[in-house]
């Protein structure tokens, strides 16, 4: 073989799909390639060329839909959006540098490689297309009987109702006749509050209440409802952040039913309400500890449930909530009420509800700005409790001191305006450190306003704060997916996870950021990763298809970290976020590259909008 083919056959045999070809077929690829060269600004394949698969050999090219920038393709990656133009008719090509490429016609390649489906897949796909079927196998392989029971199926009806004005007695005899815990009372035809077996006990029996008193007088108000569509597993997220038993039950046109805890308990055998519900009854630091060493378990069976990262972070997050509010409680019964309102707000990883059992915890007081010095003993004292409760939990201090106890993010919620002001309007490297932590938070216990007044302050300043905002574009480019030149991984060498991937820092964390800066771009609330995305999408910062790549990408690898965690769980090991790629199959290493892909892909677009460079 010539020593140009040699080297074209060497550069196409190290990357995906041409890397799993026979070399023989290989060998003939490399001689069908033809040697193309394009500067910079030009279009890729004139209208008169049959559609062609190029492989960027040197420079880089760009795909627009319409007037969108979709991505960004740089050495070693396969531009197939020619060969699979149907999925995406109006679409254009550009050198973005003077460019080398290899191309070949798509058919005279199809015929090349027909005897093996995989290269042939890959060549009609694109990356994101891959990614989201593999996605979509993933969920409907999942065998999670609650994720995919639903309220409306397990609901008990028809509902027994009666009115506020019946008396106790009529409803406790009501209620025993029937043989139900509970009563739904109505008002004019509509759900005015429900009245359960604990309520006559707690608010009549227990404070001598007559039995002629009106039901209205002890019922719940405010009544947390379900729909028939809704998961079980969201009906049990629901119970356990509302603390409630019963949940009333409605479809598009009336109520349907009630669903209790021990209909959910049926279904599941243990779950997270078993849990929380353990945490609230907790007398000491000493039980929650115990309580909390259930949590890696619970995640483990989650996971095995086909728990994804929105249903397993979202009851993980709902356990250390009831952990935090339960410490709360037992230093306010020890030093007294609090002086003056405040909000214990959790940020990061907590506060998006992406928690999984392995994290630390960030964690601060926003105080009202009635406090005066001599309320800091009260508030410091609470701070330190918590914090050190935490710790004994296994939601170990913040390395960086991002706690409560720390004075700093012990404060008034003037102070924290003034801070986020600074880090708005003077951005640098300790501020959009702060930034990436602080602007996810919310409250776990006491005054939400404290931080809805901060948070709407907050969203009227950054979308029209470009400087800013190129900062957070940096920032969001300083972790980078772990793909190679020839896009093979690029793995940790740190004498302790050597050999390999840091799934949490270099895959998930590059989408949290970009997600968190299309937020900030449009003054979006949204706290959550998958939130954002979906909220931003179809706006200026973030395509409709962008948004949905992002997602298929965050959600595939998450599932590969939680499997992985699960998997040390089950061995007795400490979950972390170090996965060897020779635990993968084949396929999950190239849908895995997919998702990098499509990060990257991302991440240029960022670069080019904000011109990240000149920063």
């Amino acid at each position: 073989m010539e020593i140009e083919l040699k080297e074209i056959r060497d550069f196409i045999a190290a990357i995906p799909p041409f890397d799993r070809l026979p070399e023989t077929t290989a060998n003939r690829l490399a001689g069908r390639l033809a040697i193309e060269y394009v500067r910079r600004g030009r279009p890729l394949a004139g209208e008169e060329q049959p559609p062609r698969l190029f492989i960027v050999r040197r420079g880089a090219i760009a795909l627009y839909s319409k007037e969108s920038l979709m991505g960004m393709l740089g050495e070693g990656d396969v531009c197939t959006s020619f060969c699979a133009a149907q999925l995406m008719p109006e679409f254009t090509v550009k050198a973005v540098e003077d460019t080398l490429l290899y191309s070949i016609p798509c058919d005279e390649l199809a015929e090349l490689v027909k005897d093996d489906p995989s290269v042939l897949h890959f060549i009609r796909h694109s990356a994101a297309q891959r990614l989201k079927e593999a996605v979509s196998r993933m969920q409907e392989q999942s065998q999670s009987n609650l994720l995919h029971s639903y309220v409306g199926d397990f609901c008990k009806g028809p509902v027994v109702t009666a009115s506020p004005e019946i008396s106790i007695q009529e409803a406790a005899r009501l209620m025993t006749e029937k043989g139900i815990s509970s009563l739904l009372l109505m008002e004019e035809g509509k759900l005015a509050g429900i009245l359960t077996d604990r309520d006559i006990r707690t608010r009549c029996v227990a404070p001598g209440l007559p039995l002629e008193t009106a039901v209205e007088a002890i019922m719940t108000r405010g009544i947390i409802a379900a729909r028939t569509t809704d998961s079980l597993f969201d009906a049990l997220l629901t119970m356990t952040r509302k603390q409630v038993h019963h949940l009333p039950v409605f479809d598009e046109r009336e109520l349907r039913g009630i669903l209790t805890i021990t209909d959910i308990m049926r279904q599941e055998g243990s779950s997270t309400v078993h849990l929380t519900s353990t945490i609230r009854k907790a007398e000491s630091v000493e039980a929650l500890v115990e309580a909390a060493r259930m949590l890696p378990r619970l995640q483990m069976q989650l996971v095995k449930m086909g728990a994804d990262q929105q249903h397993l972070g979202n009851a993980v997050s709902a356990v250390t909530d009831a952990l935090t509010v339960r410490l709360i409680e037992l230093k306010e019964a020890e030093s007294g009420p609090p002086p003056v309102p405040y909000a214990w707000i959790c940020a990061g990883s907590q506060a998006r509800r992406e928690q999984t059992s392995h994290s630390d915890q960030d964690n601060g007081l926003i105080i009202s700005d009635e406090m005066r010095p001599e309320h800091e003993s009260w508030f410091e004292a609470l701070a330190r409790f918590v914090n050190d409760g935490l710790n004994a939990c296994g939601f170990v201090y913040c390395p960086g001191k991002v706690m409560a106890s720390n004075p700093e993010w012990r404060q008034t919620e003037s102070v924290w305006q003034g801070y986020f002001d600074r880090w708005i309007n003077q951005p640098e490297p300790k501020a959009l450190m702060l930034s990436s932590i602080f602007f996810d938070m919310r409250v776990v216990h006491g005054e939400r306003r404290l931080l809805s007044n901060l948070r709407g302050r907050i969203l009227e300043q950054t979308p029209k704060n470009q400087l800013f905002l190129g900062h957070m574009a940096r920032n969001a480019l300083s972790h980078r997916p772990p793909l190679g030149f020839f896009r093979d991984f690029v793995l940790v060498h740190d004498g302790q996870h050597d050999d390999t991937l840091d799934l949490k820092h270099s895959g998930l964390v590059p989408i949290i950021d970009m997600a968190r800066l299309y937020a900030l771009a449009e003054g979006l609330p949204e706290i959550a990763t998958l939130d954002r995305l979906q909220a931003a999408a179809g706006t200026p910062a973030l395509s409709q298809g962008g948004a949905a790549n992002l997602q298929d990408a965050f959600e595939f690898i998450s599932r590969l970290r939680l499997e992985h965690q699960a998997a040390q769980i089950e061995a007795g090991e400490t979950a972390d976020n170090y996965l060897s790629p020779a635990r993968l199959s084949k396929l999950e290493r190239e849908h895995l590259k997919d998702a990098f892909k499509v990060v990257q892909t991302m991440q240029a677009t960022l670069e080019l909008r904000y011109q990240t460079g000149r920063i």
